[in-house]
């Protein structure tokens, strides 16, 4: 009975999970349409394909994991194609910083896990040592939406947190806690765990201030805050560009430094960059230093 559930909730974490992996491709289209990637950073494209890709692998590790290898095989796929559509479409500096990421993450660290696995470690180790750096991986992930819930309060509007895209989350991570629980497994359940947490907070914060936003905010901070609803999961239709522009929190990038060099600070902090990364419509801070060539 227990396995047959598990199956059950496999099955719909794979198509929730698939509409998440799924909602930038309304962004890519106006990318490939304008042939150009604008304000839009490519970071959280490479790291979210670095995540699917060690899913895959623990997926494939697990006994049993096929549902967790197909989903995020996937997932893959989707993000290799919005990664190889953003160097594409993108400008020279901000294409070679791109690269270079992909370069980082995607062959020097993945390369380095795998190896490690297969060569260095044997039986139930193997596991664990994958199982970790996933789990470290989505639960930064799962903690980038913190910065848009900071907005939400601060401004006391909900234009900086996409409900679909908070929804989609909150439900993605639900369905897939219920799935660890079911089969027992600790790295897809303390991560999702807390993706259920901080998605219910976030549908709460909404529920409070959805109906003060139009009425808080002064006809001067409309205009410098952006003007639309960033909604990425499809649900919303309409091609006017005017009508669908945000200032997008993390995306404006401002002019490349091209001798700045990686810290060990800003690689870390790139490897947490999450799906409110690229949907959140939240002004840019003014300590935000997310650069070409600097995270």
């Amino acid at each position: 009975m227990a396995a047959s559930l598990s199956f059950v909730m496999g099955i719909i974490g794979n198509v929730i999970s698939i509409l998440v992996f799924a909602s930038p491709m309304k962004t890519f289209i106006g990318i490939v349409k304008k042939k150009s990637t604008e304000n839009y950073k490519g970071i959280p494209y490479v790291t979210t394909l670095l995540s699917t890709s060690l899913w895959t692998f623990y997926g494939i590790l697990k006994p049993g994991g096929l549902l967790v290898a197909t989903v995020n095989a996937a997932g893959v796929l989707f993000q290799l194609s919005y990664v190889t559509l953003f160097i594409t479409f993108a400008p020279k500096q901000k294409k070679v910083t791109t690269m270079k990421m992909v370069g980082l993450f995607n062959v020097v660290f993945y390369g380095s896990v795998i190896g490690a696995t297969l060569l260095v470690m044997h039986g139930s180790l193997r596991l664990t040592f994958v199982g970790i750096i996933c789990a470290a991986l989505t639960i930064g992930m799962y903690a980038s939406p913190l910065a848009a819930m900071k907005n939400v309060i601060r401004t006391k509007s909900v234009e900086y947190m996409p409900f679909f895209l908070s929804f989609f989350l909150f439900l993605n991570a639900g369905i897939w806690s219920a799935y660890a629980v079911l089969v027992k497994d600790i790295y897809i359940g303390v991560p999702n765990g807390i993706g259920f947490v901080l998605g219910l907070a976030q549908l709460i914060l909404y529920g409070i201030y959805k109906n003060k936003s139009k009425s808080t905010k002064s006809t001067e901070m409309m205009e410098e805050e952006g003007s639309a609803h960033l909604v990425e999961m499809g649900m919303n239709g309409g091609d006017d560009h005017q009508k669908n522009r945000s200032i997008i929190k993390g995306l404006s990038l401002p002019k490349p430094t091209l001798d700045r060099q990686y810290s060990v600070k800003n690689i870390l902090r790139s490897l947490s960059y999450g799906p409110y990364d690229f949907h959140s419509t939240g002004p840019l801070d003014e300590n935000d230093e997310v650069e070409d060539g600097k995270f």
